[in-house]
């Protein structure tokens, strides 16, 4: 007989014994497992849902443009200065647009950008607090602003003022229904704008629709609600692995312009969306943090629980196994006896810990507008959970009742 046909003859008649004696102290093995499965069903949830955040959050950031930057006031992650100093800051003027599109190398598409809130109508209908957004031909690039249908605006509606504009899929769908919107005229703050087109329907980030709002002509925007404003400038650079090189080229263009004296801070910031990724990920870092903690202080209670119910189960079981060694097992026979026992009150927590963290996440994503996601790599995490927590906890009762002596065993009473 070869030693791996010997070795699987051990490991199944290790199997059944422990499932035997488990079968026999089913209060004791329910209770035991407990703890197993809290710890598994906060950990794989926290995981689960941290995963959901993960996706939503890469989908929703990718309407920004992997390739833009956004030169404003305001920094989008304040830290160290006041609002106040912010707030004062010169306004960003034409001036540095146009110094842009003359100087820099290494972006393709620059766009001045404006925005206001006004109510928008139709007929009869009509949209309170919509955004609207005064640009360029340009935007189109810098925001991935494409039309579903009709086209965007061209660079005589921009040069000309044009009373026309480009409005999201929610504008279209909430004014118009199934009628056609190309051509017809809305009103925005009282003035009749022609629509030329409809963007493609972007969804939600952050909670807030990206498909409700207007775009008008930089001028007529000015023409209509005022020029005298800070505006915000979007530029798409040539290349996404140019990025840093493309800040650095902007900086150097805006100090210049602006005449900010060597030495002086930037009073602009030049944002992207890798800011608010690093943000995200502090932010779930502490989640990660928050689960691992929790799962692990529960897995640890578990696991002492495991180690207790063994050291009894040995105390009881002494005799058996004296009657065990008497008849021919060895001291790793009974080692792997408590071993496997461990191994399945874990494998037992783990599996319902699993179940009942897909039931909770998908409980959750259902119910609320958090979204969850179970990845294929929960298993393994449950696979190492069973390895680690039953070897760990298991090892001490098991090699206890391994060197057991045999005689003295027979007496025990």
């Amino acid at each position: 007989m070869s030693r791996v046909y010997r070795t699987l003859i051990a490991l199944r008649e290790g199997v059944v014994i422990a499932l035997d004696s488990l079968r026999a102290y089913k209060l004791r093995t329910v209770l035991t497992t407990l703890g197993i499965v809290i710890g598994v069903t906060t950990v794989v949830t926290i995981v689960a849902l941290v995963q959901g955040l993960n996706r939503a959050f890469s989908r929703e950031i990718s309407q920004l443009g992997t390739a833009t930057l956004y030169i404003q006031k305001f920094p989008w992650i304040m830290t160290g200065q006041s609002w106040w100093e912010y707030r004062n800051r010169k306004d960003i003027t034409t001036k540095e647009v146009e110094a842009i599109r003359q100087y820099s190398q290494l972006v393709d598409a620059v766009a001045p950008t404006v925005y206001t809130r006004r109510n928008v109508t139709y007929r009869n209908k009509e949209l309170r607090g919509v955004e609207i957004v005064g640009t360029t031909e340009d935007y189109l690039y810098t925001s991935n602003a494409f039309p579903e249908i009709g086209r965007f605006l061209t660079e005589l509606d921009v040069s000309h003022r044009r009373s026309d504009c480009v409005i999201g899929w929610e504008i279209a769908d909430k004014l118009f229904g199934r009628e056609d919107p190309l051509g017809k005229r809305i009103q925005i703050g009282g003035h009749p704008v022609r629509v030329v087109g409809v963007l493609q329907k972007k969804g939600r980030m952050f909670g807030y629709s990206l498909d409700k709002y207007v775009v008008i002509p930089f001028g007529l925007f000015e023409k209509l609600f005022g020029g005298n404003r800070s505006i915000d400038i979007e530029v798409r650079v040539k290349d996404p692995a140019l990025m840093e090189e493309a800040k650095l080229e902007l900086e150097g263009i805006l100090r210049r312009v602006r005449k900010v004296p060597p030495g002086k801070k930037n009073d602009f910031a030049i944002n992207e969306q890798s800011m608010l990724i690093q943000a995200y990920r502090n932010l779930t870092t502490s989640l990660w943090a928050v689960a691992i903690g929790v799962g692990s202080i529960s897995l640890l209670v578990g696991g002492i629980g495991i180690m207790n119910i063994l050291l009894v189960s040995v105390t009881e079981r002494t005799r058996e196994i004296g009657i065990r060694k008497a008849v021919g097992a060895r001291n790793r026979d009974i080692l792997w006896q408590f071993l496997v026992e461990s191994m399945i009150i874990v494998a037992v927590g783990v599996v319902i810990g699993i179940g009942l963290a897909i039931g909770l996440a998908k409980l959750i994503a259902s119910a609320t507008p958090i979204p969850a996601a179970i990845t294929p790599w929960v298993a393994v995490l449950g696979i190492l959970f069973i390895l680690t927590i039953g070897t760990v906890f298991g090892i001490y009762p098991a090699s206890r009742a391994a060197r057991l002596n045999p005689i003295e065993s027979l007496r025990y009473e």
